[in-house]
């Protein structure tokens, strides 16, 4: 790959480009400590690391294109961050930057006489990109079919209906996040119990405070044990550093990273029985329960062909998007049978054997479209990801990561840095940080790469802003489930992140023998 070296990991054959060890940080050389300058602006904001595959041997991270990168990355950023005041979408300023980034990249590997690093490393980047995309597209697909089928408000119908007590509504919302996450997105799971919650709580806004924390907390955790249950724990499976069974070790950490803020917040809910709540009703569409079931099929396949066949698990995941719009094309013709046998029926002309009368539902399936269960995913999201997936890509071409790597993984070491990682998680969007991290690529035991993966999963927790699951909260609950409302009971969720941090170390004390994929 032109200027690019390869290292063999020791998992399998496959061929990984990294950028060649440059000279330590004890070596003379001039301008060092600029050098140690911008090592540490990465670590403050972290997707200045380098992405997969595009190292090389010119180093520009004094060059005044790294400075002129690092400086438009960080005014991007901050127009993310600011997304809610200044009402512009988080993909835009991203895609731009990236786009300004990459230009410059290639014109200073050009001037140096490397025409083709810039073009391997951004296609490599790309390729990271459309796995991604096409994995949470296709899983975005199915979890807005469900819902169109009814499946989410079925649940939150029953939980409304059934007169529980506010405290038994606290633990069945948490305890639910905590389960469902792990296969939905955290954001959905969180949103559909943030209503049940709501609308049990009523104007018992002392209850929906400490509900909404719970739901986040168990949501993002939920998420953290399973590759399907958050965007960062998918990218380290996608990228081979944890076989897929090796996330269950994570499930009891998991559990105590929500149970101990939950029992501490669950002391000031009261047992009290709440109005009785009208939830309406919202039955099943017809085969609800077959999507659902493909749905899971789907899983065990993208799971199947990357254990067993050695494959990209969104190969399986694309093959399952298939089927669905397979099971669509079903649903629209079964509809549309429907409606020919009403209107058949309304001009005296009955037809022997007609089934039992058509719901509204199954007439309105004669419409039916599985491309508006796609139009409905998260673009923005998607988007978003392009951008940080080629930021981060376009300045570690330049040559951030082995310094970075140095200041985290060496000085610091690798316990400390990813504690680090998911506190940085909680002011610091997870997915740049942990792509930033699988970029580095740093030589660690198992245990340690479990470690990140948990840290940068329910790091998210410590902050309302922290994570997908506690932004989208806070815009359901407006005004009642706020920033600071969360940072009330940011101790306990503080001493939960700890808790499940030990937990680890104690229950999988054996993994940190266990030498994970090396950097060569």
């Amino acid at each position: 790959m032109g200027q690019l070296k390869t290292h063999q990991m020791n998992k399998g054959n496959t061929m990984k480009p990294y950028a060649t060890e440059p000279p330590t940080l004890d070596t003379p050389r001039p301008g060092r400590r600029w050098y140690l300058f911008w090592a540490l602006l990465p670590a403050l904001f972290p997707g200045l690391a380098l992405a997969s595959g595009g190292g090389s041997e010119l180093n520009f991270t004094t060059h005044w294109a790294g400075y002129l990168s690092v400086g438009i990355f960080i005014v991007a950023y901050a127009l993310v961050i600011g997304e809610e005041s200044l009402h512009l979408r988080k993909s835009k300023p991203v895609i731009v930057a990236a786009g300004i980034i990459w230009t410059l990249v290639a014109i200073v590997f050009s001037q140096a006489g490397d025409p083709h690093t810039a073009e391997e490393a951004v296609r490599h980047n790309l390729l990271e990109f459309a796995e991604l995309f096409l994995f949470l597209l296709a899983a975005m697909t199915y979890i807005n079919t469900m819902e169109e089928r009814g499946v989410f408000d079925t649940l939150r119908i029953w939980l409304i209906s059934r007169g529980f007590s506010l405290r038994t509504i606290y633990w069945l919302t948490g305890l639910l996040a905590f389960f469902i996450s792990p296969v939905a997105d955290n954001l959905t799971t969180a949103l559909l119990m943030a209503t049940v919650a709501m609308a049990v709580g009523g104007s018992n806004h002392r209850f929906v405070v400490v509900a909404c924390i719970n739901i986040v907390v168990a949501a993002n955790a939920g998420g953290a044990f399973s590759p399907f249950g958050d965007i960062t724990t998918l990218m380290v499976w996608q990228k081979g550093m944890v076989a897929f069974q090796e996330f269950f070790a994570l499930f009891i950490p998991s559990v105590v990273n929500w149970l101990v803020p939950a029992a501490i917040m669950s002391m000031v809910v009261s047992k009290e029985q709440p109005e009785p709540v009208q939830a309406g009703e919202a039955p099943l569409k017809h085969g609800a329960w077959v999507v659902v079931g493909l749905f899971v099929l789907t899983i065990v396949m993208a799971v199947s062909a990357h254990n067993f066949l050695h494959l990209p698990p969104v190969l399986g995941m694309m093959t399952g998007l298939g089927f669905l719009k397979f099971y669509g094309y079903y649903l629209k013709r079964r509809g549309s049978r429907v409606e020919e046998r009403e209107q058949l029926g309304e001009q005296g002309l009955g037809i022997e054997g007609q089934p039992e009368a058509a719901t509204a539902h199954d007439r309105g399936d004669a419409h039916f479209n599985i491309f508006r269960a796609m139009e409905r995913a998260e673009w923005d999201t998607l988007m978003f990801f392009y951008g940080i997936i080629l930021c981060v890509g376009g300045l570690g071409t330049l040559g951030y990561l082995a310094l970075v790597s140095e200041l985290m993984y060496t000085d610091l070491g690798a316990t400390t840095a990813n504690i680090l990682v998911g506190v940085l998680s909680a002011i610091v969007d997870n997915i740049p940080v942990m792509f930033a991290v699988l970029a580095m690529e740093p030589e660690m035991s198992h245990g340690q790469w479990l470690l990140v993966t948990l840290t940068a999963g329910v790091g998210g927790s410590l902050l309302s802003i922290g994570s997908a699951a506690g932004v989208a909260v806070m815009g359901q609950a407006r005004g009642i489930y706020t920033f600071f409302a969360h940072m009330k009971w940011t101790w306990a969720i503080a001493l939960g992140y700890i808790a499940s941090i030990w937990v680890h170390f104690v229950l999988n004390e054996h993994l940190f023998h266990v030498a994970g994929p090396a950097m060569g």
